[in-house]
């Protein structure tokens, strides 16, 4: 893998440069993976997997649950922690997206964890908070690097490979 922007690999990026975030893949019983579709958007590629900002000072797992709790209404005892990716997964953010985004970053840098669902689809609450998600479903995970827009495709990618044998 090259060292360029689109690596997930930090490379030669500054990590102070990048926001911390926890991405979540969730996966079934039957070894599919939870995408949520970005509430308010259109058009292609709207579909991903849950991720969110760890606070200033919060231990990133539990950063990750509360974002699983904040976008999907999974509760952490739903959800069995099968692993924890060791590298820091990084994208830069688009010209375009940075101008629309307050804050000094030019990206983020993502802890990845893959979690086995243990309830009812009944569990899945996309309103708990603010919706971030209008809907979702299960999907195979190689399907989900063409889902997602195409500046976080190199860390789907990448990810899909990580966790492929969560699938079975």
């Amino acid at each position: 893998m090259t060292q360029g922007t689109n690596n997930p690999l930090q490379g030669n990026r500054d990590p102070d440069l990048y926001r911390p975030n926890a991405g979540l893949a969730v996966f079934s019983q039957k070894g599919h993976v939870f995408v949520g579709r970005r509430a308010g958007s259109s058009g292609q590629y709207q579909w991903q997997l849950p991720q969110g900002g760890i606070d200033k000072g919060e231990d990133v797992l539990k950063g990750a649950y509360r974002e699983l709790e904040e976008e999907t209404g999974i509760a952490k005892d739903k959800v069995e922690l099968l692993e924890q990716l060791d590298p820091w997964l990084y994208y830069d953010f688009p010209e375009d997206v940075k101008k629309r985004l307050a804050g000094p970053f030019s990206g983020q840098k993502q802890k990845w964890f893959a979690f086995r669902f243990k309830g009812l689809e009944s569990d899945i609450k996309l309103d708990l908070h603010t919706p971030e998600f209008d809907a979702w479903k299960w999907v195979s995970l190689h399907e989900v690097p063409e889902l997602i827009v195409p500046f976080k495709r190199d860390i789907y990618t990448f990810i899909a490979d990580k966790f492929a044998h969560w699938t079975n």
